[in-house]
């Protein structure tokens, strides 16, 4: 038996053309090597799009290629990811269903209170395969506590599990801030655990639980991803055996300058003394400030000459982050966050309370603020008016208050 295991491929994901284009080249090369490898079949635990309606393009990537699988005889089999959910509940998932594209593997009953989940087998291997979608939040948890597991465990075969949740036995110190789910949640006795939603690489057999691995993101879905994993990449299952397989589509060229204690002059000239000590041809370069600099603003390091520069090096893209950059001019609110979900939570922890006119609870207040932020998040719908999608949120608004 042989598959591969993709997820948190999130087409549509960057704004930057160029980069989005690395994102959708890393899917088709990904499919390709599926087929000239010869997998049985695939597993894509989630987010293959980065929001519930993808851009016409990168829908049109997604389909075109999953197309390209299911002429090889390559099914493919799915879950729905906490960016696939648009604020009804559906996902574009039933739409590639539809198609008969792909085949979502999240299905079962409530029988007593409980969800028994049902297999999906795979017609040329065997293979039974179930799982659980992920929600943004960590909302499938309360799926999981009323997961029947017992016919689960008890069914015989060759089993895969596929889940879209951190779980907390394999969540890295970095994103110890992040929602995660105790190990115990998921049934016991499969073959393989297909992870997703943690963009890490981690591959473990902890008692109980073989082969449950998290491929990290096909390709990095930011700065920080691109800077720490330098490529993205999935698994391939064969026999018993794991194969890493990276996918490597552009160099990567980092430069980091601490900016403590420095003008913003001192600092133009430190970044062109590093551009030339790099070799940043055809690569992406990351170029990382940060400190607090002893006299001016941020605004005066001159980095649009700087990106001159390195594009006359012939950069194939740069990307600046400050985030961690101030001046004594000024103070900023910063945090350290992988994720804008984790940004956003950070941020909220780090100012509550400071609306002294609110008469609520730290608690009471932090609640009242998610719910605002979901309220101000909801989507246009496909068809809607602008005027009727103003008076929706606007209703949503009210009843809050």
């Amino acid at each position: 038996m042989k598959f591969a295991h993709i997820a948190d491929v999130h087409l549509g994901g960057w704004k930057e053309p160029k980069i989005r284009e690395l994102n959708s080249l890393a899917w088709t090369t990904a499919v390709g090597r599926c087929i000239s490898q010869k997998v049985d079949f695939v597993l894509i635990s989630g987010d293959l799009f980065n929001t519930s309606m993808p851009p016409i393009e990168s829908l049109k990537t997604a389909v075109s290629e999953l197309k390209r699988l299911k002429d090889s005889g390559i099914p493919v089999y799915s879950i729905a990811g906490s960016h696939d959910f648009s604020p009804s509940g559906k996902t574009m998932l039933e739409v590639l269903e539809e198609a008969d594209l792909v085949k979502n593997v999240c299905r079962g009953k409530i029988i007593d209170g409980k969800l028994n989940l049902g297999f999906t087998i795979d017609k040329k291997t065997g293979a039974k395969i179930t799982g659980m979608l992920g929600k943004k939040g960590m909302l499938e948890k309360s799926y999981y506590e009323d997961l029947a597991t017992g016919s689960l465990e008890n069914e015989s075969g060759f089993k895969i599990f596929l889940f879209h949740t951190a779980i907390a036995e394999l969540k890295p110190e970095e994103l110890e801030k992040m929602d995660a789910a105790p190990l115990s949640l998921l049934p016991k006795g499969f073959d393989y655990y297909a992870g997703g939603h943690v963009h890490i690489i981690r591959e473990e057999n902890i008692d109980g639980y073989k082969n449950l691995i998290y491929p990290g993101p096909l390709f990095p879905n930011s700065f920080s991803e691109l800077e720490k994993l330098r490529s993205g990449g999935f698994y391939i299952y064969e026999n018993g055996k794991t194969i890493y397989e990276r996918i490597e589509l552009c160099k990567i060229s980092t430069i980091s300058i601490d900016c403590n204690h420095k003008s913003p002059e001192q600092v133009t000239q430190d970044i062109v003394e590093s551009i030339s000590k790099s070799d940043v041809r055809d690569a992406i370069v990351l170029m990382r400030l940060f400190g607090t600099l002893e006299q001016g603003k941020t605004s005066e390091i001159n980095l649009q000459k700087i990106s001159e520069i390195l594009h006359e090096k012939g950069a194939f893209y740069v990307m600046k982050n400050t985030g961690n950059l101030g001046s004594k001019e000024f103070s900023s609110v910063t945090v350290k966050a992988d994720n804008t979900e984790d940004a956003e939570k950070l941020v909220i922890d780090e100012n509550i309370g400071q609306v002294k006119t609110m008469q609520l609870s730290k608690d009471e207040e932090k609640e009242l603020i998610r719910q605002l932020m979901t309220a101000l998040d909801i989507e246009k719908e496909e068809g809607e008016k602008q005027h009727d999608y103003e008076a929706r949120v606007i209703s949503q608004l009210e009843k809050m208050f």
